[in-house]
């Protein structure tokens, strides 16, 4: 295997290179997830607040279809929904990030122990033993 092969197995197979992987997978997945979550449940729920509005359908039209020719419009109804998609993904994310934090502090407490105290020197406890029997003479 050439130089160039060795060093890009070993820039790929590091830990973080996979674990970046990963995140991007998982990413996209919930990604689509709270997509749907905000498309099939939460815009249809907002829509019936404001008196049955389909978001996906509001647009402004620029130039009207014509025979041959498509709608020029602005879909600004599409775009709220997708800054309602990112605040919710964001949200989340955010939750999940601070819930992890947490967790990884709690157990960083409970991983220090308190140092033991330190071992006094011999001559200290002799001394303290002959003051321990001198107190219980008198």
């Amino acid at each position: 295997m050439s130089k160039f092969g060795q060093d890009f197995k070993k820039f790929i197979l590091k830990g973080n290179i996979l674990d970046l992987a990963v995140a991007v997978i998982i990413g996209g997945a919930f990604g689509k997830i709270v997509a749907s979550l905000v498309k099939d449940i939460i815009m249809p729920s907002v829509g019936l607040l404001f008196g049955g509005v389909n978001f996906t359908e509001l647009k402004y039209i620029v130039v009207e279809a014509s025979e041959g020719i498509e709608e020029a419009a602005i879909r600004y109804g599409a775009f709220i929904q997708s800054i309602i998609d990112f605040v919710i993904i964001g949200l989340t994310i955010f939750i999940f990030v601070r819930l992890i934090t947490n967790a990884k502090k709690k157990k960083e407490e409970v991983k220090v122990a308190p140092p033991a105290p330190p071992v006094p020197p011999k001559q200290e406890v002799l001394l303290e033993e002959i003051r321990d029997l001198l107190k219980e003479k008198i």
